[in-house]
């Protein structure tokens, strides 16, 4: 059974046009604004669109557009008022199947409706169904944005290859779904996808994990243990924080790449493997061959293919699309009806550095759902220490008038710590751009060891560019 999208914020009209919907054997799906027919595009996967012209936050021609980057085939047919027809013919020029005019003709509507949706059926006999649901699926985790439409295309060119991927991101930017996405693509999808945290395994286990090991390898290993390699076999293996990886361990992974095998600890026998590996992290990618980062010999094996996923405070039209995903999905979560985001919250919303990108926003729409009875406002949002927090803290004076919020309320040790973590954030980015930033010289500037100014890096959220000599905040 075929499904209609009906995008209109006059809610009798949108009934109506259910009604002949479903007189035709056809499932109706009812959207009252444009950020929510983008969502319903990616969760409902509609083979026809009826689109306003006129919706309050996003009119129809941007709607549209959104549309068609996220399915250029699907027909979407404008509804329009009779002074609006001009508009409408420009939205054909720029991708609409079709135009109703209001008040339209019932007749008229299910004749451009069957004429839309026996065009999407020979669209979809050239095009496979299952590639169209996995592009919906892919555009409804990563936005609508342009920025979004770029991953989407990255992930469909090298998907089909065999190439190693390197996906650079901030924490929370979506670096696994970008992986898990390839994979899906790929003609590896009916082999297993296996991802590796390498930052959260301790130095002294992580060939263990990798390779696998042999009862009696070493002390505790009481069982024989196939590695993740092994796991992934004839699949896609997914190393995440690869910069993480111990520089002892480097050589062996290089290895096991070039020679698609890998050998158990304690054993004599190596087991061939066919392994597809996707490697992420929030490095910089010219701070990836610094002394004690990557092996240059291992980078360039690596960095086959690279993915760059930007931050969310640079894609900020994905921010209400986000926002009102989470808040639809919570909503189903909680039992709860609350129905929109007001002006305010919004504008704070799109004001906010986002410093923990799409997994900070979804934690702060979930948390204000919970609070909120029917709307969201700023103040459910707690959203007090952003942009703010960082004026305060290179002027102490401003703790108490900052952004309209007072803080005369935090302790003076809070005061301190915070301002203290400004000052040395400062001390650190200073010192970086001055060893364009070489990690190795900046900590002997500093008198510390490589160790600790790479966990300082982590913990400010700073990111490295050496060709431009600056920096930039990063999520920690």
């Amino acid at each position: 059974m075929s499904t209609v999208l009906i995008a209109d914020d006059e809610i009798a009209i949108a009934q109506i046009l259910a009604e002949l919907v479903r007189r035709e054997g056809l499932t109706p799906v009812i959207a009252t604004d444009g950020i929510s027919a983008l969502d319903a595009v990616t969760r409902s996967l509609p083979d026809v669109v009826l689109l306003d012209f006129r919706m309050p936050g996003m009119n129809g021609m941007e709607v549209l557009r959104h549309i068609k980057r996220l399915d250029d085939n699907l027909p979407v047919v404008l509804i329009t008022a009779y002074a609006e027809v001009r508009g409408a013919v420009d939205a054909i020029h720029a991708g609409a199947f079709d135009y109703l005019a209001k008040p339209f003709n019932h007749r008229d509507v299910i004749r451009i409706l069957w004429h839309a949706l026996r065009d999407r059926e020979m669209h979809l006999e050239k095009q496979p169904h299952s590639g169209l649901r996995r592009s919906a699926m892919l555009r409804e985790l990563l936005g609508p944005s342009a920025i979004a439409t770029r991953l989407i295309a990255d992930v469909e060119r090298v998907a089909k290859s065999d190439f190693s991927v390197l996906i650079l991101g901030e924490t929370g930017s979506g670096k696994e779904v970008i992986a898990s996405a390839i994979h899906q693509a790929s003609l590896r999808a009916d082999g297993p996808f296996v991802a590796v945290d390498s930052g959260a395994i301790p130095e002294t286990l992580i060939e263990s994990e990798l390779f696998g090991h042999e009862r009696g390898a070493f002390t505790g290993a009481n069982f024989q243990k196939p590695g993740k390699f092994e796991q992934a076999n004839r699949g896609t293996l997914f190393l995440d924080e690869i910069s993480n990886m111990p520089p002892a361990s480097q050589p062996k992974l290089l290895r096991v790449l070039n020679d698609k095998a890998v050998c158990r600890l304690g054993a004599t026998k190596p087991i061939t493997v066919d392994v597809r590996l996707l490697a992420a992290t929030n490095e910089d990618v010219r701070s990836l061959t610094h002394p004690g980062v990557l092996r240059r010999d291992l980078y360039f094996r690596l960095n086959e293919y690279t993915i760059v996923i930007p931050p969310l405070r640079e894609r900020r039209e994905d921010i209400p699309y986000f926002a009102r995903r989470f808040l639809d999905l919570t909503n189903a979560e909680l039992s709860k009806n609350v129905e929109e985001f007001t002006p305010a919250a919004l504008d704070r919303m799109l004001a906010y550095r986002w410093p923990g990108n799409v997994r900070e926003l979804r934690a702060t729409v979930r948390r204000a759902v919970l609070m909120a009875e029917d709307r969201i406002g700023e103040e459910h949002l707690n959203l007090g220490g952003g942009t703010e927090l960082d004026a305060g803290a290179a002027n102490p004076a401003a703790w108490f008038s900052a952004g309209g919020q007072t803080y005369d309320a935090l302790p003076l040790r809070e005061i301190i710590k915070r301002s203290s973590m400004k000052i040395e954030r400062e001390v650190l980015e200073l010192t970086l751009r001055r060893a364009n930033g070489n990690k190795a010289e900046a900590a002997r500037k500093l008198q510390i060891d490589y160790k600790t100014i790479h966990s300082k890096i982590k913990e400010h959220g700073i990111v490295i560019h050496t060709g431009g000599n600056h920096v930039q905040e990063q999520q920690s």
